[in-house]
């Protein structure tokens, strides 16, 4: 157990780090992750909720259809990225159900609550708890419980009772490049809900070990890592995640310099990196071209289990960011051989 975020987490359980990734990858994972910071953004219309959440982030909020949810990003006035979160469209006309990251919440709360219009409120969800069952098993598992849930698309969801738990919001989500679910629930049901998915034999727990090299192997960003207020979502590859009216009509913070990057090109971005040999690369490495000149920094680094090797990602010029190129990382004062590969690492399994 270490402290993150103003939380006790568990870094590992006593099988280890190592099993408890190659349980997730084979069968499901069950994860603690109630430090998130939910919340709901309510207004009078969906189509006035939406239009306030579009001038905070660059993804297409309006296009949401009921019960469906969207990744995307908070931006700073420069285009910098204050943190990476979770939108929904609720059911109930004119609410959205927003997901941040712990270490983030209070700055993110504060920050969207700050720039809301008149009529619009953002309320705390600090009475819930979240839990996330991740692996190719996770449906069979959740469907024992309500068979409806197999009905649940890619990034959508549906109100369910499990294990005798009432109005479960339960999506179609995750962060380990894995099918999976995301269970939000009154607090004081929790572990009742934690020890039914526990009972049975496909459901292991999985801590913070475990779940950031499911999602480094996934190529998923890790906020204040991978992406901070000093990266845009094209430097980071996210571009993606903004949709193509988003890009023409701007109308959100920083779009002036993401749409340069669109148009002009960047001058750095991500990528995946596979060092030679069996020595990882941790966060800060510095990256070197073939000739020994520094040209970025790794930003997430370590041993991937499911490709049995060291694996990083991190940014680099992008004269250098084809597959292929050659490269050095400073490992223990040691240049090691690498070379950008294309991401993830491990295929994303989403069932889509």
């Amino acid at each position: 157990m270490v402290p993150f975020a103003g939380y006790e987490m568990p870094v590992q359980y006593p099988t280890g780090i190592l099993t408890e990734h190659t349980w997730t990858r084979d069968h499901a994972g069950l994860f603690d992750v109630s430090h998130m910071g939910q919340c709901l953004i309510t207004g009078s219309s969906f189509e006035q909720v939406a239009a306030a959440m579009e001038s905070l982030v660059p993804a297409d909020i309006l296009g949401l259809a009921p019960q469906q949810q969207r990744y995307s990003q908070l931006l700073a006035d420069d285009g910098g990225i204050l943190d990476d979160l979770m939108i929904t469209r609720s059911v109930k006309p004119g609410e959205l159900y927003v997901v941040v990251n712990a270490a983030c919440k209070e700055a993110d709360f504060a920050h969207i609550a700050g720039r809301l219009p008149v009529g619009i409120t953002l309320t705390r969800l600090d009475h819930k708890a979240l839990l996330a069952l991740q692996g190719p098993e996770a449906e069979a598992v959740l469907a024992s419980l309500s068979p409806a849930v197999r009905d649940i698309a890619f990034m959508s969801y549906q109100l369910l009772d499990l294990a005798g738990i009432k109005g479960v919001h339960v999506s179609r989500s995750g962060y380990t490049g894995e099918d999976g679910f995301e269970l939000s629930l009154d607090a004081g049901d929790v572990v009742k809900l934690w020890t039914t998915l526990l009972a049975d034999e496909r459901v292991k727990p999985i801590g913070l070990g475990a779940r950031d090299s499911l999602r480094l192997e996934g190529g998923l960003c890790l906020y204040g890592h991978d992406i901070d207020t000093t990266t845009s979502p094209i430097e980071a590859g996210l571009t993606w995640s903004i949709a193509k009216r988003r890009r023409e009509e701007g109308g959100f913070p920083g779009h002036t310099r993401i749409k340069n990057e669109l148009t002009s090109g960047l001058k750095r971005v991500r990528v995946g990196i596979k060092p030679d040999g069996r020595l990882p690369a941790r966060e800060g490495s510095i990256i070197q071209n073939a000739a020994g000149r520094e040209i970025g920094k790794v930003t997430s680094g370590g041993f991937g289990p499911t490709v049995n090797g060291p694996v990083a990602m991190g940014y680099v010029d992008k004269a250098h960011s084809a597959a292929g190129t050659p490269l050095f990382l400073v490992v223990r004062d040691k240049a090691i051989p690498a070379s950008v590969v294309k991401l993830p690492f491990v295929p994303n399994r989403f069932k889509r």
